[in-house]
């Protein structure tokens, strides 16, 4: 049932969204030119309507931003359409700009456009949001659930899945196993069984599904309860939640031919993460071939400045602990492992970094190259070979690594990046390694394409103005 009723939401706004397009583009294009024979190139026009067709599938199914539907107010429903609508016309309006299209196109067509999909798109979701509410609430529709839990869970179990069920579950009936409370009403709920007439009672109602928050009873005393609500036919929803583990640190998938419930940090729908890499591959094809274009006056540069390679190379700990070899552009003299130990007494950050403001191993070049951010560029081929992200956390050396303890080790959860949230907070500022890894496991745990964005655009204004870089 719940799998229909996704169906019917993800399937349904895809194509109320999608009957949305044409309509207010055709209408736009009448706004526009006052008939259908002067707009100029009916073919781009075409094309043009069928980009932004392209568009709303794309958004729908990979970026996933009718998730939770249901539950957003007006005003957030509001805000999810805007930014549906604003992030749709700044890529035709991109596209637009690469091709030959927008000579012939108007761009007051696509302004018209904005506003009409934006207001019909509105008004679209608010009525699908409405028909759906009102065919879930039905006795017919409506999916019946019976919660079985102790006497001491009732009040954190109806609170949690009061706020988190989705609203075609109707919680019709209370089932307490180690306290007799029967015939008791709980925020309106009854309370119609304990444990002996459990299944008796069960067997009787308009019931489709059983929810049991009993994490005090053993497994193996469940078999029974369990195996008749199987034979009754009626879905039965056994929590193995641990106590004090958030809900949103599990999932429940396959391992091997096991059902296990898998403790994770991080979770995120492959479709974004897809999108990341890919964003990556293109991000850092790009990145190299601007590396391309500086190589030959920033190695003319190093080589001159000093002696030693134009590239600097370092063993670097990437995603859960794998190795990989970093690039840069060299900026401090040959001998600045060396040293490096000498100066460690030095050391301005404290923690497991190293950080030391006019530190004497850096080059007249690499002062400049640093500043500018320039010698990071060859790490584009490390994120287009996927040992890094554009985004993520600092990879740490070898020897930081050996230091970590576990709470260091979540940063090595997800792929280090070429920037992140720390490099955009002020990175010259930041003293301590513990602020480094809180900024990291902020970014982790608060993890989005949108994030990933934004962190781009700041670092483009980092980059640019220096802001930070020592």
């Amino acid at each position: 049932m719940k799998q229909t009723n996704k169906i019917i939401e993800v399937y349904g706004l895809w194509f109320a969204d999608l009957v949305s397009i044409p309509v207010a583009f055709l209408v736009a294009t009448y706004l526009r030119f006052g008939n259908f024979r002067d707009m100029g190139d009916k073919n781009v026009h075409f094309l043009v309507c069928l980009c932004l067709m392209l568009f709303c599938t794309i958004y729908s199914f990979f970026i996933d931003w009718n998730r939770n539907f249901l539950k957003r107010d007006f005003t957030r429903e509001s805000w999810a359409v805007l930014q549906y609508n604003g992030i749709m016309i700044m890529v035709i309006s991109v596209l637009l700009f690469a091709t030959e299209w927008g000579n012939v196109f108007s761009r007051l067509t696509l302004g018209f456009f904005f506003f009409l999909n934006l207001a019909l798109s509105l008004s679209v979701q608010m009525l699908v949001k409405e028909i759906l509410r009102t065919y879930y609430a039905s006795e017919y529709n409506a999916v019946k659930v019976m919660v079985v839990t102790q006497s001491n869970l009732i009040d954190e179990t109806l609170d949690r899945l009061e706020r988190d069920l989705e609203i075609y579950y109707q919680i019709v009936a209370l089932a307490c196993i180690d306290y007799d409370m029967e015939n008791r009403r709980v925020r309106g709920i009854p309370v119609v069984a304990g444990k002996r007439d459990l299944l008796e009672v069960a067997t009787q109602m308009a019931l489709d599904e059983v929810f049991l928050n009993l994490p005090g009873i053993s497994q193996s005393s469940m078999e029974d309860i369990i195996h008749g609500f199987e034979d009754m036919g009626v879905d039965c929803h056994y929590s193995l939640e641990l106590p004090g583990v958030e809900a949103n640190c599990s999932k429940v998938e396959s391992f091997g031919n096991y059902t296990v419930i898998t403790y994770t940090r991080f979770q995120s729908s492959y479709k974004r993460m897809m999108i990341k890499r890919v964003m990556d591959m293109v991000g850092g094809l790009v990145g190299m071939l601007i590396t391309l274009c500086f190589f030959p006056f920033v190695a003319l540069a190093i080589k001159l400045d000093s002696k030693g390679p134009v590239l600097f190379s370092q063993m670097r700990i990437g995603r859960n602990g794998r190795r990989f070899k970093i690039y840069k552009f060299r900026s401090m003299y040959v001998d600045a492992e060396e040293r490096k130990k000498d100066l460690e007494a030095r050391n301005e950050m404290q923690g497991l970094m190293f950080k030391m403001e006019n530190d004497p191993r850096i080059t007249k070049v690499g002062a400049f190259l640093r500043k500018t951010s320039i010698d990071e560029l060859p790490q584009f081929y490390n994120v287009f070979k996927g040992d890094m992200s554009l985004v993520g956390t600092r990879p740490p050396t070898a020897d930081e690594f050996e230091q970590y303890n576990q709470y260091y080790r979540r940063r090595l959860s997800m792929t280090p990046g070429l920037t992140g949230m720390w490099q955009v907070s002020g990175r010259s500022e930041i003293e301590n390694f513990d602020d480094v890894v809180k900024y990291d496991l902020m970014y982790i745990d608060n993890w989005s394409l949108r994030l990933d964005v934004k962190i781009l655009f700041q670092t483009v204004g980092v980059v640019l103005f220096g802001k930070g870089a020592k």
